[in-house]
């Protein structure tokens, strides 16, 4: 009877290693969280695999070339970085993220893409700046143990979202699969490292608060609110403002609500 247990455990085990790595049946979905299902909260929002429920939006067919190159060809001629960012890198770093830009409504599909060029245009000069340009700082926060910082590194700002700071690097790092802390510099350099870190920050601290309603200005609040929000630059949110509401024009959305920060 022992042995059968025994048995019994192993493949109950076995069973739980499988849905816990998206080993699921034809039929069901692997949930964000790595299980399998078949209703909506393995097949809604974050479904990684399987007959996932989405809403018909294409990302692909809503950032056409025309939108990408209309955000590039707005950068001053003497853009130092011009081509460095790509449609085709953009597009290929989706891959590692499923449900941006299909989350939620279509609407709420459009509004996040919008949104999220909106901060990259603000961010890089219009795909212009592969860094920062003020670069006065080493932005390492000490208070991070499970991140240290190299002391020969820099973490300012780099990519079409600018990561910052130690700890963003090192967890970008680890769920992209780069060296964030001792080699930092591949977000300034390798276009598809640059995107994915991107698209990274986003899904962690911005993709909620479109897709549940909570609006533009929630995501200046998550990029860069302690420096923007609440009345400390609002020029800089206007121009975020601006750049969102051109966008979901273009992409045939209205802005919603809560645009501000």
């Amino acid at each position: 009877m022992k042995h059968l247990i025994i048995i019994f455990a192993l493949l109950a085990a076995a069973n739980w290693a499988s849905a816990q790595n998206c080993g699921c049946a034809a039929n069901e979905c692997c949930s964000q969280h790595g299980f399998c299902g078949t209703d909506a909260a393995y097949c809604g929002p974050g479904c990684q695999s399987g007959p996932c429920t989405t809403n018909g939006v294409k990302v692909e067919e809503v950032v056409t070339d025309a939108f990408f190159n209309g955000i590039a060809n707005a950068a001053s001629a003497e853009c130092p970085d011009r081509g460095f960012y790509t449609r085709a890198a953009f597009l290929d770093a989706l891959g590692l993220f499923r449900g941006f830009g299909t989350d939620g409504t279509a609407d709420d599909s459009r509004r996040e893409i919008a949104a999220f060029f909106a901060h990259v245009a603000h961010e890089t000069g219009n795909l212009c700046f592969r860094e920062e340009r003020e670069k006065s700082d080493k932005y390492c926060d000490p208070n991070y143990p499970d991140w240290p910082c190299n002391p020969d590194k820099f973490y300012y700002g780099r990519g079409p979202l600018q990561l910052t700071w130690n700890y963003n690097y090192g967890a970008a790092g680890k769920a992209i699969k780069f060296d964030g802390l001792n080699n930092p510099e591949v977000v300034g350099t390798d276009v598809g490292v640059s995107f994915k870190a991107a698209l990274w920050y986003w899904m962690q601290n911005c993709h909620n608060d479109i897709v549940s309603g909570k609006g533009f200005g929630a995501t200046i609040r998550a990029i860069n609110g302690n420096l923007e929000c609440d009345e400390k630059k609002p020029e800089l949110v206007t121009s975020r403002v601006d750049l969102y509401t051109r966008y979901c024009g273009q992409l045939g959305v209205a802005p919603g609500t809560n645009l501000r920060c």
